[in-house]
C-alpha cells in the first residue's frame, strides 16, 4: 500500500480573511489534497471503451457487409471483419469486467 500524501491543508494563519471566515479551524480534515506538480490518479474509463467497441464492431460489420458487395478486392472485406471481430472481443472482456464492479 501507499503511505498517505504529506498533510499540505492550510493552517488558520495561512487562510485569508475571507477563508478564515469558512473555516475558523483550517481546511477540513475531510478537503481533498493533491500531491504537488500534478493530478490525481486516472481511473479506467471502460463506458467509453464499451461504446467504442460496440460504435467499432457496428460500423465495421455494415462497412464489410457493402464492401463485399461492392467491387473491391477481397482483402478490404477482410480487414474490417477481423477489426470487427477484434472489438467484439475487447466488447465482451469489458463488459465482464463491468459486470464484475470496477469502476468506470
Amino acid at each position: 500500500m501507499s503511505t498517505p500524501p504529506p498533510d499540505d491543508r492550510p493552517t488558520p494563519d495561512d487562510l485569508t480573511e475571507y477563508e478564515r471566515a469558512d473555516f475558523p479551524h483550517g481546511v477540513p480534515a475531510s478537503a481533498r489534497s493533491l500531491p504537488e506538480g500534478g493530478a490525481a490518479a486516472a481511473r479506467s474509463a471502460l463506458t467509453l471503451r464499451l461504446v467504442l467497441a460496440a460504435f467499432g464492431l457496428v460500423l465495421c460489420t455494415v462497412l464489410g457487409v457493402l464492401a463485399l458487395g461492392a467491387d473491391v478486392p477481397l482483402v478490404f472485406p477482410l480487414v474490417l471483419f477481423v477489426l470487427a471481430a477484434i472489438a467484439l472481443v475487447d466488447l465482451v472482456v469489458v463488459a465482464r469486467r463491468k459486470l464484475r464492479g470496477e469502476p468506470g
